[in-house]
């Protein structure tokens, strides 16, 4: 056996030797240190470039790789489009390096973050690898508090097997609550639930269940935001960038500006006195393009918190509760649905809102999204009722009075196409 470890910290060297000596003098067994820049090495091995030592076509790669941006002009971005690599973060650029250099039926296993599964960024990275290995399987981490309970963690982790120009076929999906793996569950999934087959964009999803949820199983949801005329789009006002213009309490010329902490689980509450985010921003022509007019919107908040229950909270904004304001500005830590820029027919915003609070919208959004981020575009890329059905559910939801999610989670089981 022939190992090449790779490691750049000079400080790290000394206890990866100390590591490696402990197989050494066991059997045919070589190890060869290289303290330099891995993504330089291989892009040069691949190029064949005279000044390199080739590394050889290895039969099993181990990766636990650095977790940092590239930025678009770096000398590692340039390096990786010499072969033909295209991703925007250190740990995808090992894992597409380390498919390229080990041989056909190499077995490739790395431990990443999941943030490659979903996202316009990751798509050019998700062809590379879905063309080019079979994935085996994925492990999941249920807490990231537990597994990396040192390191502040918002994205979480897999563990992921590939298999260089393998045959697809169903792929194992494990997890466990932490690294000791003592209540390891695993299940096999056929393919077509882990990249469905008409999604364009190939999110990879990580089924939790072996059981299909409601969004899966439903013939009803089915479309997409641009078949109902619907958009969403991120809240327009960056508070820091329009600071000046910004008021703790409403005043003759401002009007209404909503951050995610005017919305709860019973209604909406604006304005709030003693908030520490604004409750207003002045109405202007440096302003005005950023604000919308007053109605009907659903929107749902970017970010939740790292243990919090749900990923995907959906409120109603009515315009009622902002008296006669004429327009309203929405911060950007909020997903905002709309028509063009302007509100949603009452019940179509509430039939929104009632969906993308069942519990099998979030289950769903779980298993191709392991960030506390609710971006516009995953939101986007989704798959909904039809306009009818949306309507209709948010005419249910008035008659309801009180909801549970007892209540929607059943409703939603009962939607036709």
């Amino acid at each position: 056996m022939e190992v090449d470890a790779f490691e750049l910290d000079h400080d790290l060297i000394q206890y990866l030797s100390k590591t490696i000596n402990k197989y050494d003098g066991k059997g045919n067994f070589s190890v060869n240190i290289h303290e330099e820049d891995f993504i330089h090495s291989a892009v040069e091995s691949l190029t064949g470039d005279l000044f390199s030592s080739p590394l050889e076509n290895f039969t099993h790669a181990i990766l636990n790789p650095p977790y940092k941006k590239l930025n678009s002009n770096s000398a590692h971005r340039l390096a990786l489009r010499r072969v033909g690599i295209e991703t925007v973060n250190l740990y995808s650029a090992f894992v597409a390096l380390a498919v390229a250099l080990v041989a056909q039926g190499g077995q490739i296993v790395a431990i990443i973050p999941r943030s490659f599964c979903n996202g316009p960024y990751y798509r050019p990275f998700r062809d590379f690898i879905l063309e080019r290995t079979a994935i085996r399987h994925m492990h999941l981490f249920d807490s990231r508090n537990t597994a990396f309970k040192d390191d502040d963690v918002l994205q979480e982790n897999i563990i992921i097997r590939l298999e260089r120009g393998g045959q697809q076929g169903p792929v194992t999906i494990s997890t466990s609550a932490d690294d000791s793996f003592s209540d390891l569950t695993a299940h096999e999934h056929p393919f077509d639930r882990i990249v469905f087959p008409d999604d364009t964009e190939r999110f990879i999803h990580i089924p939790t269940s072996s059981k299909q949820n409601a969004i899966e199983l439903s013939p009803a949801i089915r479309y997409t935001l641009a078949d109902l005329g619907i958009k969403v789009s991120t809240g327009p006002v960056v508070d820091f960038r329009l600071k000046t213009h910004l008021r703790d309490m409403p005043g003759p010329t401002t009007v209404p500006l909503l951050y995610p902490g005017h919305f709860s689980s019973s209604g909406t509450t604006w304005p709030i006195d003693g908030m520490k985010k604004s409750n207003a921003i002045e109405r202007n022509a440096d302003t005005e393009k950023w604000l919308y007019p007053n109605g009907y919107y659903c929107v749902v908040r970017r970010f939740s918190s790292k243990e919090e229950k749900r990923r995907i909270v959906a409120s109603m904004v009515e315009p009622g509760t902002f008296g006669d304001a004429p327009v309203l500005g929405f911060e950007n830590h909020l997903n905002l649905f709309h028509e063009n820029k302007h509100g949603l027919p009452e019940p179509l915003a509430r039939g929104l809102a009632v969906f993308l609070n069942t519990t099998a919208v979030d289950e769903h959004f779980r298993s191709f999204s392991g960030h506390t981020q609710v971006n516009a575009t995953d939101l986007r890329l989704m798959k909904y009722p039809s306009r009818v059905a949306l309507v209709q559910l948010g005419e249910w939801a008035v008659q309801q009075g009180t909801l549970t999610q007892d209540k929607i989670d059943a409703k939603l089981r009962t939607l036709t196409a």
